[in-house]
């Protein structure tokens, strides 16, 4: 949806008559992108990823037959096992996908999402799917209803995601897109290159970072994304770093080292004042035990356990095993 942005301002500021379309209800396909939508308008263009552009043509007939004054369209697609496979989809499956036109989308919307910021679409629908109501939902202290509620705890899995729930009224669509997550890599070397790559190839943000003092500073400005990987094992960067990003709450910690220097670190830390609990938040050793020997695969098994925790799957961490560090 972030890479939509800039086409979605251009185009409503060009005046022109563009669609935003994106699934509601979904059976099959296998692995998708659970952020994917598309841009259409009536002459044909398309600019986004869904399904693999396999039902563009069908979205842009139907944007055609929207009414003048309609602010929803709910479509069926469905895909079958031969086409599938013409698609390189990894399966079949249908999918009730909602068309909007931009002008019934908050300008907000589109200006939190270029910002960067965590936000959530919360659109609800009439029981003829032709009118729909969509409005823009940040940080929830005290959700007033099940969507509200529900857009909080998509955020907090700082993954995108989207839900539909069903009200007395009609359907309502949630649609989270949390901050993109900042990899924040404390020292440099051949390690430190590799994960920046995986870390880009997940569409993650990635920067090194050489001193306590300006990791601070870029832990304070993602606080709510970032994730600490430190590789320096210089207890003058690594402690003060360590405790800076557990006072801010940052999502994920985790720290390079054996299991005597995770050891000498946790003392380090004790002594600056870091308490148990805090301390029960790092992840050192760091990555998932998956027998990782080269810097490739050690990499892998970091940027692995990052995406487990943010998704609140965490399991089968190194800190959480007893046998060698090296499979």
């Amino acid at each position: 949806m972030r890479e939509l942005v800039e086409t979605a301002r251009r185009w409503v500021a060009e005046g022109r008559d563009g669609y935003l379309a994106r699934p509601v209800t979904e059976q099959g396909f296998g692995p998708r992108d659970p952020a994917g939508a598309v841009l259409v308008d009536a002459r044909g263009d398309c600019v986004g990823a869904l399904y693999r552009g396999v039902f563009d043509a069908e979205l842009v007939a139907e944007a055609r037959l929207m009414a003048a004054g309609d602010t929803a369209r709910v479509c069926e697609v469905s895909v079958g096992a031969g086409e599938a496979v013409e698609a390189k989809l990894t399966c079949g499956g249908q999918a009730e996908v909602l068309l909007q036109p931009l002008s019934a989308i908050p300008a907000e919307w589109w200006e939190q999402l270029g910002a960067g910021h965590g936000v959530a679409l919360v659109t609800r629908l009439n029981e003829a799917a032709d009118r729909a109501v969509s409005e823009v939902v940040r940080a929830v202290a005290a959700p007033a209803d099940d969507a509200a509620r529900r857009a909080a705890e998509l955020l907090r899995t700082r993954r995108p995601g989207r839900d539909a729930l069903y009200a007395g009224s009609g359907l309502v669509l949630v649609e989270a897109y949390p901050s993109e997550p900042q990899v924040v890599i404390g020292g440099s070397g051949e390690l430190a290159e590799i994960i920046a790559r995986q870390a880009t190839l997940l569409e993650w943000g990635a920067v090194t970072v050489e001193s306590a003092a300006e990791a601070e500073k870029v832990l304070g400005a993602h606080r709510d994304a970032a994730c600490l990987v430190l590789l320096s094992h210089d207890p003058e960067f690594d402690v003060p770093a360590l405790r800076t990003a557990l006072a801010l709450g940052i999502p994920y910690v985790g720290a390079l080292g054996s299991r005597r220097t995770a050891a000498r670190l946790r003392d380090g830390l004790l002594a600056a004042g870091v308490t148990e609990a805090e301390l029960a938040r790092v992840h050192g050793p760091i990555g998932l035990d998956l027998g990782a020997r080269t810097p490739a695969e050690t990499a892998l098994t970091i940027c692995a356990e990052i995406l487990g925790v943010l998704g609140g799957r965490e399991g089968g961490g190194l800190r959480d095993s007893e046998g060698p560090l090296r499979g």
